[in-house]
């Protein structure tokens, strides 16, 4: 079944820039999005929402074709999308085998033909019954070799205090684009709990620093903290390095959302520019008020020995809440852009909510906030709605992608972004 979508393409008024916005789908309420723009040939952009959702362009964005994603061990939600320097995109999503435990692996998807077509699945980290989930991934541009970060559950959602069952941060890689997975290894020192609440060890994103070392950092009961290898993942260090605290926890309430997390996202800096080495971590908490979320931003120019101490990103005066962060890095150049679901523009009780978008030109000691929706929304706390949104940066064309409730209807959303016009 393929739907083409053409729809969308709205102006903004002069009062809120020049964006235009494209609707990718609202096919069966699609929700919690992943895009990629191939750095080989910028016009593919693939996107993926859950649960088993897929959409490619050929066009950088405007027009958009639908399709369902299945897999040899089946679909279960989280969608990752990649892309390597050879044009390849790879899929990644839990399982549902439909055999044991649902949620007892990570799966890989490959596509050579811009998100047409994708290969049946390779997967990593089954190990019993044990629950894998809430993945990311990178890929090393000069080596191509995929690196992935994720949370083991002993047993997911288990509540009982007195519990021994345990959640830890585990990573794979790959050298030959999917095909084989190296034995997935623990990376943390301090486990958090099964509850996948504050206390449970989750968010962990990979980056990839200029001489191959591997960057990830993860949210749990020590705030924000850190590891790193330099061995391509054979060996880690000892102990996590902190970050930062995390007022409020990283699992946030927000009125009308279903669920909300502030989980940490890392970047890092391999441009040419004066901040190549940096390693970059944007996440969101309450530390200023449980009412007044806001989009922060720590960096280190030490390999993450050190961290500064945190700055925010979205620039309003007001006692709004900002959340939903995701970052992405432009390597041509060391821009950073951050994407986030913002509510600056109303009332403390109104839920209407924009998207906006932040730039920093100057390694993240400023950064410029603009709104790149087409219209605000109010969305509704019964209806699921995804636990992130994302963004991808090739040579100044940039593509965040977030999801939008319209009267309990999902879509999602792009917006048309060149930074070289």
């Amino acid at each position: 079944m393929k739907i083409i979508f053409a729809l969308g393409l709205f102006l903004y008024s002069s009062a809120y820039g020049q964006y235009k916005n494209v609707m990718i789908s609202d096919y069966f309420m699609p929700e919690e999005v992943s895009i990629a723009i191939n750095p080989k040939n910028p016009a593919q952009v693939v996107a993926g929402a859950n649960i088993n959702h897929y959409y490619f362009s050929s066009d950088t964005g405007k027009t958009w074709t639908h399709n369902i994603l299945k897999s040899t061990y089946g679909v279960g939600g989280d969608p990752v999308i990649i892309t390597d320097t050879a044009g390849n995109f790879y899929y990644f999503h839990l399982a549902d085998y439909g055999r044991g435990n649902r949620l007892d692996r990570i799966v890989c998807q490959r596509s050579a033909d811009g998100g047409k077509t994708w290969s049946k699945g390779t997967f990593m980290g089954l190990n019993g019954t044990k629950v894998q989930d809430k993945h990311w991934a990178i890929v090393d541009p000069a080596t191509n070799c995929i690196y992935v970060t994720w949370t083991q559950f002993d047993r997911y959602r288990d509540d009982n205090p007195a519990s021994t069952d345990s959640s830890n941060i585990m990573f794979s890689s790959s050298p030959d684009g999917g095909e084989i997975w190296t034995p997935a290894m623990r990376i943390n020192k301090y486990a958090g709990d099964c509850s996948d609440d504050d206390n449970t060890v989750e968010g962990a994103v990979p980056a990839v620093g200029p001489d191959g070392e591997i960057y990830v950092s993860w949210a749990g009961p020590k705030g924000i903290v850190f590891n790193r290898s330099t061995d391509k993942g054979k060996t880690w260090l000892k102990t996590e390095i902190f970050v930062s605290d995390m007022p409020g926890g990283w699992a946030i309430d927000i009125p009308g959302i279903f669920r909300c997390n502030g989980m940490p996202v890392t970047v890092c800096d391999l441009s040419s520019g004066k901040n190549r080495g940096t390693i970059y971590i944007n996440w969101a908490d309450q530390r200023n008020a449980s009412g007044n979320t806001d989009i922060w931003l720590s960096k280190s120019t030490d390999r993450g020995n050190t961290w500064m101490k945190p700055v925010k990103v979205n620039n309003d005066k007001k006692n709004r809440q900002q959340f939903f962060t995701w970052m992405a890095i432009d390597q041509s150049d060391g821009r950073l852009y951050f994407v986030f679901h913002d509510r600056r523009n109303f009332s403390v009780k109104s839920m209407k909510t924009d998207v906006y978008m932040a730039v920093s030109t100057d390694g993240g000691n400023t950064f410029k906030n603009m709104r790149i929706s087409e219209k605000s929304f109010i969305p509704d706390q019964t209806v699921f709605f995804g636990d992130y949104n994302h963004i991808s940066v090739c040579k100044g064309i940039v593509r965040p992608i977030w999801t939008r409730l319209d009267k309990f209807n999902l879509s999602v959303w792009t917006a048309l972004i060149n930074m070289n016009k």
